[in-house]
Order: structure tokens, then C-alpha cells, then sequence
């Protein structure tokens, strides 16, 4: 019987479809002898029925009238093989996904049989069939409206007592394979989307709806791994390390858009439960603790770690109530959530523990002054003779941080924290500042509320009559609520208080929002005034100030112009020292390059680091890659000075009240006199090269070993061409009297000349390279750190004839190096010399 089924037939006939369908329905028992003729006749019937639903109605009809549908799963049931149920259910997933008839859909979703797959006790050990089984499921889901649903669910009384698909799925809701966690996802995101009440009523109803509750949880255990990695990464810092932390974000910042994505679908409870949820599991218990300066060491979130999350679910997950209830809630000090950080909620437990030693602050108390300003609190190191001093400045300290208010405790990162939290600390402003669900009242008591829009708002509250609107609006010192909070915030803060337990008074809160507005700008100006952030930091601090102060010098204080004026011109200072350092040839090059870059930054629309550059911030190549000596830690310094410089001198000229140019004022070249090295020895503006023939004026035969025993003679030359120099070696033409051949070329700049203190005719050089890395990453390779830190300066040790020549080759470079530097000042001239 079976060799009968290969005779030959048409293929895609209603006659291969009758032949095919009577020979299964003759299979009693499926076994090893028969199951792959059983497996090519399921292949086959369900090809054919794809073809007949687009060519021929007929095909189908055949389907029904014979209930082939029951024939498989006649089979199913007596098969022993899992190769049948793997052949089965790929089968039917493929004739789901590709029937375009409704008539056809409706009648595959009918009869129940569907349903019995779907409940059907697979062994689900097997993962290749978890795998056909989910994609079984999510080809159903593919097909779901209105009026498919109603097929696949059980009614009682008018209400939805069972839906098998939405139930079987969310099983698996949380495998430990991620392809299947994705794959549920899409499904019950097409069956949010239907919109049917009575099915919307089903999923919302316990213990459905536990499903949202047990999805935050998972979430907060991806949260705590992810810490766990950033915690561990720097102590070994690896390419593996690496790749899991961009992993486990990436899967974070999935699931938020998933949540976004089925708050989106439209069904109000769910977007309640989710809030709920997200707040009670994890931002009220979990993150907002973290923050706290003194957080313990066995919290299992950090306070990074914290501020990345924070920022992280403000900007994907869209809910106007839970961006609204987190902002509310900085108004309360740290302390109001100790309680939540200890109960265990909704009976849920997190099994993971985290010893974040990372975590612990580099500053001193920060405690508030009724100024609205923040002051850093020392404690008198005097009282050393008292009864237990240590266990008491330990205790006085956390009560004073337990009493922070969130908002301050951000703003004391930003003043007085490390590199990495003061970052953190300004995405969650910089986020909270761009949330589009927030109110502007909630903006405006935070701090952080634009003065354009402070200034519409007071306006309009002036044109439409309001007394205070007006007043605030010609007033010197607007603020849009001079005391208390509207009715939209007391709102959100009775909300805490009722559902989350948040009881705390918040009297300092109560403050005018003038006051937090005053603490937020005098935070920014000392974040901008510190000289141990990294530029990608206060560029940071720039864009978000920029936001707040959009018009002119007469929106800063006058405090503020003092502090941000001393900061520019220590930096002048520094910049003019580096015209004499090490890479003065590419000083003017950098300094364009980042105006640019910077003009963009801060004129920007929103900030243009991602929050989760806190998480990895070891990548970041500095000055500490290098040897102290190296020039391109000097590189790395000279360039994060450029940046400062640069984000300072915009900055002063967006106080004055002037439009930034587009490049920065720098002087052009002059022409090189003709009594100069260069043009003595017939150099041209293209400079020197390897190869190139020169007059050997001034010129200084010495001796040099590249290699070991292998001495060579050259002659000496230091020339410079405006901000350009070098030193060359050149061989002696021998039939051409006083001229030679360049054979090595080195930059002038950062030869640290030095005569040999035994051997007065031996003159040490330092040679750095032409450029630096992250000028010309293609010469440098693409293996970052491990390539960068394997670069070394060269030395060369030159001997020269006698003690006079030697003497003559150092002040030759020197006479060059100040050539070289005079110039770089005066084509920066215009640049330093900004009217303050």
C-alpha cells in the first residue's frame, strides 16, 4: 500500500487530495514502518489546501465534507512518534498562517478542534516540539478579531469562563529560552488588540491577571541581574563581560517597550495593573532606596544601576499615571520608602541578593539650607574623643541622607558625586524634563521646567484674567506657584499615601517652586565649575541648562555668572599651557572639531548620550589607560580640556546673549618668512616626507641605532611651518654638496629634548606619534583598549660629533618648539580673548 502512494499523479489535483486523505484515514497505528509516509501525507494535504484556498474553493470543501481536521487528530492520538506531532503541528501552523479565505479560518477554528490541540499534553521536554508548538499557537493568534475569538473561548452567562490559547501561552510567558518568551509576547499582544470586552474582562480577572504582576517580577529579576554584571564587570573587565550587560539591557529595554506595546492596546485595567505593579514591586521597594547616599552594601540594586532603570522606564513605558506618581514621589525624603524596601509585596520575595561595594559614594553630607541651596556638611573631625565617635558621625550621617529629598539627593550627585552618578543623575533630570506625559506643574516643583514655557504659561494665565499670573510674570523672580502645590500634585501625593503607603511629611517640599528651580541652576553651575568631571559630563550639564535657560545673560544669577566666568578663565589658563605641551600641532584641529560637536550637543533637541553609557563606563578611553609620562594620556587631557573649554566659551557667549557661530573665531595662517629653517631648507606648505630632498642649512651630523649594533649616520634638522613641526634625519647626497634625503620624519611637538647627564654629546628624544586615536581610529585598529594600551612613545638617542654640536641641536629644537607654540597662540587669540 505504500509504494502505491509514490505512482505517478498530478500534484496540486482535487484527485492527489482524495488519495491522499483516504490512505491516512486507513492508518490505524503509527510506527516506525509507517510514519514517513504518514509525515509526507500531512506535509502534502496541508500544501495542497494552501494552494486550493488561493486557486481552487473546492480543495477546501473536500476538507470539510471529509473532516480531515479529525483525521488529524486521529493520528495524533495514536501516535507514538514525536516526529509526527513535530510534523503535525508545523502543518497546521502553516495552513493558519497562509488561508486568506475567512470561510476557511472560521471553519479551522470551529469544532473544537483547535482548542484540543492547543490543550493537548505534549511532552513538552522536547524543545524542538515547545518550539513548533509556540509558533502553532502564534500563527492562531495571527488570525484573531472580533469574530475569530469568539470561537476559541467558552461563554457562561455572557461572560468568557475559558480561553485555552490566552491561558496555554502565558505558561510559558517566562521560559528560560528567550525565542519563546518572545513569541508569547506577540501573541497575547494579538489578543490585547482584538478589543473585545468580555475577552478583555477574562484577562483582567484573577488569576489572569496575576500574569502582569508575575511579568514585573521577572522584570525585577532581570533588573537585579543586570547589576549583579555592572558590579562585577570592572574587576574584570572583558569583551564577554561586556557583551552580557549589552545583552541584558537589550532584553530590559524589551520588555519595557513590551509593556508600552500592551498599555498601548487600549485596555484601561491593564494599564492600572501594570502601574501598579511596576511601582509597587520595584521603583517604590527597589530603586528608589538605591539612591540613598549611604546605601548599604547588600541592596540588591546599586544606586547606577537605579538611575539607568529610572530613566529607562520614564522614556518607553508612556503612562501618564506612572510617570506622574514617580516624579511626585522625589518630593519625599529617602526615608519614606525604608518601609517599602523591607516588606515583602504581593507575597513576592526576590531569591537573588547583590553585594553592591560599588555603590558606596565618594561625598561628604550633603543636607539642605533654607537658602534653597545645597551645602556640603563635614563632620567635625574634633569629636574623635568622644565615647564611640565613628558609630555616631555614622548614625548622624544616615539620618541626614535618610532625609534628603529624592530630588536633592539627585542634585547632590550632581554637585558633589563621581563621574558615573553625577551622569545618572542628570539623564534622570534630562528624562524627566522630556517626558511628554508629565504635567508642568510637576515639572515646574521639581526644578526643572523650561523658562519659555514658565514664561507662556504666566502669560497666559495674565491674558485670561489670573491676578497671580500676572504678577509672577513681570515679577523678577517668576515662579509659576509661589507656595504649595496645585491640585494635580496633591493629587499624586495623596495617591502615594493611600495605595503605596508613602505617609511622610514633605513640609520642605512645600517650598516655592522658585526655591527647587534656584537649587537645580546652582547644582548645573557647580557640576560646570568642577574640575574632576569628564567632559561628556558637563556637556551633559550644558544641554540641560541650556533647556532650562533659554534666552540670555539676564536669565542667570549674578553668583552664576561669577562661578561659570572663573571656571572659563581657568581654563584659558590651562589651554595657553598647552600651547607649549605636547600636542599644540593639533590643538587648533581638535578645537574645531569639537565646537562643532559641541554647537550640536547642546542645541540639540535632546541629549545625545544614551542613559546606559553609566553602565559601562570602563569603556571610555581616558588618560589612566597610559603611563603618566605618555603623550597620549597628554592627548587624552589636552582633548577633554578642548571640551571643557569649548562647552564654557559657548556657554558665555549664550550669557551674553549672542548666536553661537558656527566655527570658532580662529586667526589664518600666516605665510612662513623666508629666513625660517623651513624655507631655508626648501621645505613647501606640504611639509616633509620620507624620500624628499632638502638643503642640509643648519643641518647637524650625528649618529643613531635603530637596531641593535647596526649604527647609522644622518643629519640633524628642526624646522617648523606655522602650527606645524619636525625633526628630521636626512642622508648626505654625495654627488650633491650640502643637500640630503629625508629618510625619518618626527613631530617636533613633545620631544622633551634632553642632553645625557655621563655623555654631554648624547641628546635624548621622545617621539609621539602623528596623531591620536580617536583623530584616525583606521590607523589604530578597532580592538580598542587592548590595541591602544600596547602603544608606546619612541625614544631616539642621538650622538653627536661634540658637546658644542649637541648643545646647538637642543637649542635648535627649542628655538623651533617656541617658534611652533608662538604661533598656535596667536591664531587662537580671538578664541581666548572672549569680552567677559
Amino acid at each position: 500500500m505504500w509504494f502505491s502512494f509514490w505512482r505517478p499523479r498530478d500534484r496540486f489535483s482535487l484527485d492527489e487530495l482524495r488519495y491522499l486523505t483516504d490512505q491516512l484515514q486507513k492508518v490505524q497505528i503509527v510506527n516506525e514502518v509507517n510514519k514517513d509516509f504518514v509525515i509526507e501525507a500531512l506535509r502534502s494535504i496541508a500544501e495542497l489546501l494552501t494552494y486550493g484556498d488561493q486557486h481552487d474553493s473546492s480543495f477546501f470543501e473536500f476538507f470539510m465534507e471529509k473532516q480531515v481536521m479529525g483525521e488529524f487528530i486521529r493520528i495524533l492520538n495514536i501516535s507514538k512518534t514525536v516526529t509526527v506531532s513535530l510534523q503535525l503541528l508545523q502543518s497546521i501552523s502553516i495552513l493558519i498562517q497562509n488561508l486568506k479565505s475567512e470561510h476557511a479560518i472560521y471553519y479551522m477554528f470551529s469544532n473544537e478542534h483547535v482548542n484540543y490541540l492547543i490543550t493537548y499534553s505534549f511532552d513538552f521536554r522536547n524543545e524542538e516540539l515547545l518550539s513548533y508548538y509556540i509558533s502553532f499557537l502564534r500563527a492562531i493568534s495571527g488570525k484573531l478579531n472580533k469574530n475569530t475569538v469568539s470561537l476559541l473561548v467558552k461563554t457562561q452567562d455572557e461572560e468568557v469562563v475559558s480561553f485555552p490559547l490566552y491561558v496555554e501561552a502565558i505558561r510559558f510567558a517566562f521560559h528560560e529560552e528567550s525565542m519563546v518568551r518572545t513569541a508569547v509576547r506577540a501573541l497575547t499582544l494579538n489578543v490585547y488588540h482584538v478589543g473585545d470586552d468580555f475577552v478583555n474582562k477574562f484577562i483582567t480577572s484573577a488569576p489572569h491577571s496575576d500574569y502582569f504582576s508575575n511579568l514585573v517580577s521577572f522584570f525585577r529579576e532581570q533588573c537585579i541581574n543586570l547589576n549583579k554584571l555592572v558590579y562585577e564587570c570592572p574587576k574584570k573587565p572583558c569583551s564577554e563581560s561586556v557583551a552580557a550587560i549589552n545583552a541584558t539591557v537589550d532584553e530590559i529595554e524589551d520588555n519595557l517597550y513590551y509593556f508600552s506595546d500592551v498599555i498601548s492596546a487600549g485596555i484601561p485595567v491593564v494599564g492600572r495593573l501594570i502601574t501598579d505593579n511596576i511601582l509597587r514591586l520595584l521603583i517604590l521597594p527597589l530603586l528608589f532606596p538605591a539612591l540613598q547616599i549611604n546605601a548599604d552594601s547588600n541592596m540588591e540594586i546599586g544606586a547606577v544601576t537605579s538611575l539607568y532603570l529610572l530613566c529607562c522606564i520614564l522614556r518607553i513605558v508612556k503612562i501618564k499615571d506612572l510617570a506622574n506618581t514617580i516624579a511626585a514621589a522625589f518630593l519625599y525624603p529617602l526615608e519614606a520608602f525604608a518601609a517599602n524596601s523591607e516588606a515583602k509585596l504581593n507575597g513576592y520575595v526576590s531569591g537573588n541578593g547583590c553585594a553592591c561595594q560599588n555603590e558606596e559614594p565618594k561625598v561628604d553630607s550633603v543636607t539642605p539650607v533654607n537658602a534653597g541651596q545645597l551645602c556640603l556638611d563635614i563632620p567635625n573631625k574634633a569629636s574623635s574623643s568622644q565615647v564611640h565617635p565613628e558609630e555616631d558621625i555614622i548614625t548622624e550621617k544616615k539620618l541626614s541622607y535618610s532625609r534628603l529629598p529624592l530630588r536633592e539627593t539627585l542634585l547632590s550627585y550632581v554637585t558633589h558625586g563621581d563621574d558615573i552618578r553625577a551622569m545618572g543623575s542628570l539623564s534622570v533630570l534630562a528624562t524627566l524634563l522630556q517626558t511628554k506625559e508629565l504635567d508642568e506643574s510637576m515639572l515646574d516643583v521639581l526644578g526643572i521646567l523650561p523658562q519659555r514655557k514658565q514664561h507662556k504659561k504666566l502669560l497666559l494665565q495674565a491674558l485670561v484674567g489670573e491676578g497671580s499670573g500676572e504678577e509672577q510674570l513681570f515679577s523678577s523672580e517668576s515662579g509659576s506657584l509661589k507656595d504649595g502645590f496645585s491640585t494635580e500634585i496633591d493629587g499624586y501625593l495623596q495617591k502615594l499615601k493611600e495605595q503605596y503607603g508613602v505617609s511622610f511629611s514633605i513640609a520642605e517640599a512645600g517650598a516655592s517652586p522658585r526655591i527647587h528651580r534656584n537649587q537645580v541652576l546652582d547644582a548645573l553651575v557647580n557640576l560646570l565649575c568642577r574640575s574632576n568631571m569628564s567632559a561628556e559630563t558637563l556637556w551633559h550639564g550644558g544641554w540641560l541648562l541650556r533647556q532650562l535657560l533659554p534666552y540670555s545673560e539676564v536669565e542667570f544669577k549674578s553668583h552664576h555668572l561669577k562661578l561659570l566666568k572663573d571656571s572659563y578663565r581657568n581654563c584659558i589658563s590651562a589651554l595657553l599651557r598647552e600651547t607649549k605641551g605636547i600636542w599644540p600641532d593639533l590643538l587648533i584641529t581638535v578645537l574645531c572639531d569639537e565646537w562643532k560637536k559641541c554647537k550640536r550637543a547642546i542645541e540639540a533637541s535632546s541629549p545625545q548620550k544614551e542613559p546606559k553609557c553609566i553602565l559601562l563606563p570602563f569603556q571610555k578611553l581616558n588618560s589612566e589607560d597610559f603611563p603618566p609620562e605618555s603623550s597620549f594620556a597628554a592627548g587624552e587631557r589636552m582633548s577633554e580640556l578642548v571640551k571643557v573649554f569649548v562647552l564654557l566659551h559657548q556657554l558665555q557667549i549664550f550669557s551674553l546673549g549672542r548666536a553661537l557661530p558656527e566655527q570658532p573665531p580662529i586667526l589664518p595662517p600666516i605665510d612662513i618668512p623666508e629666513i625660517s629653517r623651513a624655507r631655508r631648507a626648501g621645505l613647501d606648505v606640504s611639509g616633509p616626507r620620507p624620500g624628499t630632498e632638502i638643503r642640509l642649512v643648519h643641518a647637524l651630523p650625528c649618529r643613531i641605532a635603530f637596531e641593535r649594533g647596526k649604527e647609522r649616520h644622518f643629519c640633524f634638522l628642526a624646522v617648523s611651518m606655522g602650527t606645524l613641526g619636525w625633526v628630521l634625519l636626512a642622508e648626505e647626497l654625495p654627488l650633491k654638496q650640502h643637500y640630503g634625503v629625508v629618510r625619518v620624519v618626527a613631530p617636533l611637538a613633545g620631544t622633551n629634548p634632553r642632553i645625557d647627564d655621563k655623555h654631554p654629546r648624547w641628546l635624548h628624544l621622545r617621539v609621539r606619534p602623528s596623531t591620536l586615536p580617536f583623530l584616525d581610529p583606521p590607523k589604530f585598529g578597532t580592538h580598542g583598549k587592548t590595541r591602544i594600551r600596547t602603544l608606546v612613545d619612541g625614544r631616539w638617542t642621538l650622538a653627536f660629533r661634540d658637546d658644542e654640536s649637541c648643545k646647538a641641536a637642543l637649542s635648535m629644537i627649542l628655538d623651533e618648539i617656541n617658534l611652533q607654540s608662538s604661533e598656535v597662540e596667536r591664531r587662537l587669540k580671538p578664541v581666548l580673548d572672549l569680552e567677559l
